[in-house]
């Protein structure tokens, strides 16, 4: 029996209620499941238990979203086949962005693990604005208007501050970023 099928509407309606102990034993129960399905999913085994670390998270701080215990396993495979797939997410949404044919065309000469790495740190050379925005939008699926509602700003300063995260990522990846952490 796996802990999907151990998770029961009580525990999960308790965990969604705020009830830390419940969440604590919903995280704990869905563990081996999340690593199971990561194990699956992520081609790449170093990736693995970082997928899980973020897969965990994913459900500490979306657990309300989930409409009952039947529909946990489909929602827990799609978080972490996304967690798997960011980088590549994160690039084909930026590419639709890209100025030229050539910066897509140097992008392609890289290879995918360096590229991979390069992706996280210009994710960290972001400001924390800057950064949030862009994983409330690629890594936690929300909408313009979730981003807006959860960072407290209007609609049209969310997509401006994820454009503006997502040229940023691309400047950094292009070699055209300078080093150091963006202010703002």
């Amino acid at each position: 029996m796996t802990a999907l099928a151990r998770v029961s509407d009580d525990l999960l309606l308790a965990a969604q209620s705020g009830d830390r102990h419940a969440l604590t034993q919903l995280l704990v129960a869905l563990q081996p499941d999340i690593r199971r399905y990561a194990r699956r999913l992520c081609h790449r085994t170093s990736v693995i238990e970082d997928v899980v670390q973020e897969a965990l998270i994913v459900v500490y701080r979306r657990v309300g979203t989930i409409r009952s215990p039947a529909a946990l396993a489909g929602w827990l495979v799609t978080v972490i086949a996304r967690l798997c797939m960011l980088p590549a997410l994160m690039l084909m949404r930026g590419v639709e962005e890209l100025a030229s044919l050539e910066e897509s065309r140097e992008l392609a000469k890289v290879p995918p693990d360096e590229l991979r790495m390069d992706l996280v740190n210009a994710i960290e050379s972001l400001s924390p604005s800057h950064r949030e925005v862009l994983l409330l939008r690629d890594l936690e699926d929300l909408t313009i208007g979730e981003i807006a509602g959860r960072l407290g700003v209007t609609r049209e300063a969310a997509k401006s501050r994820l454009r503006r995260a997502r040229a940023l990522v691309r400047e950094y990846l292009l070699g055209t970023k300078d080093s150091g952490r963006e202010s703002t």
